[in-house]
């Protein structure tokens, strides 16, 4: 029994100083800066492959494509491993994401699937978004951002299916192949949001309806100023909330409640203590 329990602490101490060892390489700039530049690497095969190429370069892209493979399955078990908690591993998002594209790596480019294992591989791209923290920033705000812009959206889909009704009612007769029907009108309408060649549209029907520009400048002017600049709004306000947040926690700042403290915050204690220091300076002066 002393034996066995002996063998597994020593066991379980040789694995923790692996796993320590594993840690330190996970977070290692160089080891990192190798993994982007293989995943850099991989995009750049991925081509280089929809060119013509000759031959004997096709066999060393395969020999290349196994050397990306076997190394980002090595990556992601030395991230697996270096985990305190492997569950922990598996909570977070993009731990998830590099592992399924990882694990779809491994489908063998030949046979019946050569296309699903192409197309697995071009994704293989979107393992920098994880790689490099202010590309998984921006991607968490977009993120974020998703629910407030949905309604945005919405009311955006009602503006245009009003004018869609007004202009299939009004032009019809004009130029049925652009207002046809409501769902043609739309299509017409997001060409207009769009600009292009808007105002061809506007003057074919100003020659029946003068006053027919007020229907186009209005639904210019709602769309491509108002609720395009909303969500632009909306994405920069989410965005600037994820940057306080990742500075704050990169600095290990916390504000009540275990939240990020924010920068206002900082200044005003670096305030106060700047204060208290005069203070007490001019307490030790009498």
């Amino acid at each position: 029994m002393n034996l066995s329990r002996n063998n597994k602490a020593s066991m379980k101490s040789v694995f923790n100083k692996l796993q320590e060892k594993l840690t330190k390489l996970d977070q290692n700039k160089v080891f990192q800066g190798c993994v982007i530049f293989v995943i850099i690497l991989s995009a750049l095969a991925i081509g280089v492959k929809t060119h013509n190429i000759p031959l004997q370069y096709l066999s060393i892209l395969a020999a290349a494509d196994v050397a990306v493979t076997v190394f980002f399955a090595l990556e992601i078990t030395i991230r697996y491993l270096a985990t305190n908690n492997f569950k922990s591993f598996f909570s977070k998002g993009w731990n998830i994401f590099d592992t399924a594209i990882v694990i779809g790596s491994l489908i063998p480019a030949g046979g019946s699937g050569i296309l699903l294992a192409r197309l697995l591989r071009v994704f293989r791209v979107l393992r920098l978004v994880s790689m490099v923290p202010e590309l998984r920033l921006l991607v968490n705000a977009l993120l974020k951002a998703i629910p407030r812009m949905g309604y945005i959206a919405l009311l955006m889909f009602v503006i245009f299916y009003i004018y869609a009704a007004v202009g299939s009612i009004l032009f019809e007769a004009i130029n049925p192949v652009l207002w046809g029907d409501v769902s043609i009108s739309m299509l017409t309408l997001f060409r207009i949001a769009t600009f292009e060649d808007w105002t061809d549209v506007m003057y074919e029907t100003m020659e029946l309806y003068p006053i027919s520009w007020l229907y186009y400048l209005t639904f210019i002017f709602l769309t491509a100023f108002v609720f395009l600049n909303m969500m632009v709004g909306t994405v920069l306000d989410i965005m600037s909330k994820e940057h306080e947040n990742f500075r704050a926690e990169s600095h290990g700042e916390t504000a009540e409640g275990g939240e990020p403290a924010s920068r206002a915050q900082v200044d005003q204690l670096q305030q106060e203590l700047a204060e208290i220091k005069k203070l007490l300076k001019a307490n030790k002066a009498e």
